[in-house]
């Protein structure tokens, strides 16, 4: 059995603006390397669509294998237009969906925090958005992006038909369950689990189990459930009521995404795709920016680095027991916004626009 190196972070910068923040992110792991001596192993490797134009797939054995024994992995982001036409197999999303199955990183935890100097760059109205603090907990490795059968096939009359398969088991739900009361405990001790339980099987379980979980290990904690339309509509309409999310593959991803437009821009919010702990307490875990290779302004210096930066900060604290770290970065993110330093994507009035890398560096500078 390949064991974890407990202070091993493997960088795979990936497409686009990938390589651009996970740069900022070296920068700050140096600096604690430097600065406070806490001695991480950096390697760095390809993934996505860099790695099938240089190995003719997404993610090579030995880049699987480098993950396998790393602690930590930072991901930047993977795809692009450029690589539309390869086939299904070879995509550059492949390697991340092997990433997190193999590795076996069932919950997703996406933040989703309106910070008060960006107030003004929702779209929603302040006082919609003041003070918004949700985290959504997200199965990973099931439902739909995962189920069989699934493909493209042709029927009669010259059509094809294509079939995926929402499909969960009883255990895949507790676990991701579990993480969820758990953390709800950290916080304001609620969670709304979401589904489609009026019109889907999986769905009904998946209210069931959530349901059964909570009446046998965590009656201490507020359990609500909402339907996943519903919760999407409740987003916009009402943010502040959610604290933790609970909820499956494929809701998760959309109402993530929506919830992270609350906060002003997809450059601010990390993720963390957590593991289970093994018998050692070892735990493999994947850290990443929840935007995308964002192509169209990749190579400009132009990308927001903070979901990155905070998104190292999640690593600090979940997969290294390094809390007091973890809050003097996401502090040191916040005196830079104090600041008026902004990236290209929130910029506002009378606010002082700064490049990723000076953005990266301000940053730095707050943890001196």
């Amino acid at each position: 059995m390949i064991k974890v190196k407990k202070r091993r972070v493997l960088l795979l910068p990936g497409d686009g603006i990938g390589p651009e923040v996970i740069a900022e992110v070296k920068k700050v792991i140096n600096w604690f390397n430097d600065k406070k001596s806490l001695d991480f192993e950096i390697d760095e490797d390809l993934v996505g669509g860099i790695s099938f134009d240089k190995h003719g797939t997404p993610l090579t054995d030995e880049v699987f294998y480098k993950a396998l024994e790393s602690a930590v992995i930072m991901l930047g982001a993977v795809g692009g237009p450029k690589w539309d036409g390869v086939e299904f197999s070879k995509k550059p999303e492949r390697a991340l969906l092997k990433l997190r199955k193999e590795l076996k990183l069932f919950a997703n935890l996406r933040p989703a925090i309106c910070f008060e100097q960006l107030v003004n760059a929702s779209t929603l109205k302040p006082e919609i958005v003041s003070g918004l603090d949700i985290l959504i907990v997200r199965e990973l490795t099931g439902g739909v992006y995962f189920g069989e059968p699934r493909g493209i096939k042709p029927i009669e009359n010259g059509e094809r038909k294509g079939v995926n398969t929402h499909t969960y088991t009883s255990s895949e739900i507790i676990r991701v369950a579990r993480v969820a009361f758990d953390l709800a405990k950290k916080r304001s001790n609620r969670v709304i689990s979401c589904e489609k339980s009026n019109v889907m099987e999986a769905g009904q379980l998946w209210k069931e189990e959530v349901q059964s979980l909570h009446d046998k290990d965590y009656k201490d904690v507020e359990l609500s459930h909402m339907l996943a339309d519903n919760c999407a509509m409740q987003l916009v309409r009402n943010p502040k009521q959610f604290d933790v999310i609970l909820t499956d593959n494929l809701f998760g991803d959309m109402l993530s995404d929506e919830a992270s437009m609350l906060t002003g821009s997809l450059g601010l919010l990390p993720s963390a795709s957590l593991g289970a702990k093994n018998k050692d307490g070892e735990m493999r875990a994947m850290y990443e920016p929840i935007h995308g290779s964002a192509p169209d302004i990749a190579g400009k210096g132009v990308a927001n680095p903070i979901a990155s930066i905070l998104s190292f900060a999640m690593a600090l604290r979940y997969s290294l027991d390094l809390d007091k770290e973890a809050e003097a970065l996401e502090k040191a993110v916040q005196e830079a916004l104090n600041d008026g330093l902004r990236t290209k994507d929130i910029m506002s009035d009378k606010m002082k626009e700064v490049s990723t890398s000076q953005m990266g560096d301000a940053i730095i500078s707050k943890l001196q």
